[in-house]
């Protein structure tokens, strides 16, 4: 499949150093707005380069279809149709504005959700053709995908007990059924990609998620920063599952 950002390569024939793309992605209430801010703070201590986005938003553009997605106070009742496109449509405009110029510049970029999103919440969780989708995350992003995501795993009822209080329009509009439908979709995605997701259980005292992230963080980068091919090379990342606290499903 082609895709419209690549890596160039040196003279060897090896990808030239681009910076990183990592996404972190589950339910809602998983503690993902903490952790993103965690890892950020952790690798830019380290010396990396970083921009930290989220989705929707991140672009001026982005940031009104976030008020239109999201606004829980009687706002305008959306398909889940429109749903899928809006949410591309934001993506669309943070690749090309704001990640995908980052990442060549060398700088890393933590995303506060991405594209598995929409194949968790209007594939699994609302029905639409998981195939459909994918050919417009595919249209949106260039081809764009992240090198290592981040699957924080809590089962839903905590999730939504968490966003008591600060509900958006997917926790006031949608039943604990769609909810457990959208875990167990993200469940299926890392299942199917083991090499680029690194399941952690939501659940445990944030200091432990977080030194939980930074090892598989810390696992991806130094493979491939020695000698790995990352995502150019596609085989020779490590199975960051392998080293992360899973929570059953």
């Amino acid at each position: 499949m082609g895709t419209g950002y690549t890596r160039e390569v040196t003279p060897t024939g090896r990808p030239r150093r681009r910076g990183w793309f990592i996404t972190f992605e589950g339910p809602e209430g998983a503690g993902k707005t903490t952790q993103t801010e965690r890892l950020r703070a952790s690798l830019a201590a380290s010396g990396r380069s970083v921009e930290l986005v989220r989705e929707p938003g991140g672009t001026p553009a982005g940031e009104r279809i976030r008020d239109l997605l999201l606004s829980a106070d009687g706002g305008a009742a959306l398909g889940t149709r429109t749903d899928a496109l809006l949410f591309n449509a934001a993506r669309a405009q943070l690749v090309a504005d704001v990640i995908e110029p980052s990442l060549a510049a060398g700088t890393s970029v933590i995303s506060t959700r991405f594209a598995d999103s929409t194949l968790a919440y209007q594939g699994f969780g609302a029905g639409l053709d998981l195939d459909e989708l994918r050919a417009i995350e595919r249209f949106a992003t260039g081809g764009l995908r992240p090198d290592l995501t981040i699957l924080l795993d809590v089962p839903a009822e905590l999730g939504l007990e968490r966003k008591a209080g600060e509900e958006t329009r997917f926790e006031s509009a949608f039943d604990h059924a769609f909810h457990d439908r959208v875990r167990q979709g993200f469940l299926t995605l890392a299942a199917g990609e083991p090499h680029r997701f690194a399941v952690i259980d939501g659940r445990l005292d944030p200091d432990d998620v977080a030194a939980a992230i930074d090892s598989a963080v810390e696992q991806f980068l130094g493979t491939d920063e020695t000698g790995g091919e990352g995502v150019a090379g596609g085989d020779s990342r490590p199975d960051v599952n392998r080293s992360t606290s899973r929570c059953a499903s």
